[in-house]
C-alpha cells in the first residue's frame, strides 16, 4: 500500500511539473499536495543546519505570512512537527492556546485547520516541516496521513536537492526549538545594529517587534533595512515570543 502511495504521488508531481513544462522541484510537488489533498495552501520551512530556519516554499501569499509567523514567533504547528517529529492536527481558534501569536495571524487570515509533518531524512532526522492550511475543519484520516508523510519524504528529498547545505543535518539534531532565521535577516541585524548603536540582540528584537505590529514579513523588514528603506529607532511595540 505504501509503495503505491509513493508512485502515486511522485507520478502527480511529475505530471504538475511537466504540465507546466518546469523541472520537478519543491514548487510543483507543493502544487501537487495542494491539488490531491484538497488544501487551501501549504508552506515548507527549512532548518539549516539545525538552526537557521526560512521559508523555503510557499503555495501562495497567505501561506507565506503563516510561515513567516511561526519564524517571527518561534512557535507554531510546523516547530511542533519538527520537534516531535510527527504529524501535528489543530483546529484554529480565535485567540488563545498554546500558539497565540500564530493562532491569532492564522485566524485572521481564515485559516480553521492546520497539519503539520518533518521532513525526514536518514535515521527520522529532520531538516525541516511542512503546513497544510485549510479554511474549514477537516480531520485526517489514516489514508490521509498516510499521503501526507508520502509526500513530507518527496519534499524532504526535493529540499536536499535545492539546499545542499541541508547535507550537514547529520551534525546538528537540536532538542530544543529552532531559534536562528535566514542569513538576510541576521545581515539586516548587524546593519540596523551599527546604525542604532545597540547590539544585535537588541536590533533583532526591533525588527521583530515592528514585523509583528505592522503584520509584515520578517524578511521584507530586513530587505528593506539592508537598502535603506527603513531605519528602526526603539520600537514600543512588545515582539511576540
Amino acid at each position: 500500500m505504501e509503495e503505491r502511495q509513493d508512485t502515486a504521488a511522485w507520478k502527480r508531481v511529475v505530471e504538475v511539473a511537466s504540465a507546466a513544462g518546469r523541472p520537478v522541484a519543491l514548487e510543483s510537488a507543493v502544487t501537487a499536495c495542494v491539488e490531491d489533498m484538497g488544501a487551501d495552501g501549504l508552506g515548507i520551512s527549512l532548518i539549516t543546519p539545525g538552526q537557521i530556519r526560512t521559508v523555503a516554499h510557499a503555495s501562495d501569499e497567505r501561506s507565506h505570512r503563516l510561515e513567516d509567523a511561526q519564524l517571527v514567533s518561534g512557535e507554531g504547528p510546523c516547530t511542533d512537527a519538527y520537534l516531535r517529529r510527527r504529524i501535528v492536527e489543530t483546529d484554529v481558534r480565535p485567540a488563545g492556546g498554546q500558539w497565540p501569536v500564530f493562532m491569532r495571524t492564522a485566524g485572521e487570515l481564515g485559516i480553521h485547520y492546520v497539519v503539520a509533518a518533518p521532513l525526514l531524512v536518514g535515521n527520522n532526522v529532520p531538516v525541516g516541516a511542512m503546513d497544510i492550511y485549510r479554511t474549514t475543519s477537516v480531520p485526517l484520516r489514516a489514508a490521509d496521513r498516510a499521503r501526507i508523510e508520502v509526500y513530507a519524504r518527496i519534499f524532504a528529498l526535493l529540499a536536499l536537492d535545492a539546499h545542499p547545505a541541508l547535507i550537514g543535518w547529520e551534525q546538528a539534531v537540536p532538542e530544543t526549538g529552532p531559534v536562528g532565521y535566514p542569513p538576510l535577516v541576521h545581515q539586516a541585524a548587524g546593519a540596523a545594529a551599527e546604525t542604532a548603536d545597540v547590539p544585535v540582540t537588541e536590533a533583532l528584537a526591533r525588527m521583530r517587534a515592528h514585523a509583528f505590529s505592522h503584520q509584515q514579513l520578517l524578511e521584507d523588514i530586513a530587505r528593506d533595512i539592508l537598502t535603506g528603506r527603513l531605519r528602526l529607532e526603539e520600537d514600543r511595540d512588545t515582539p511576540p515570543g
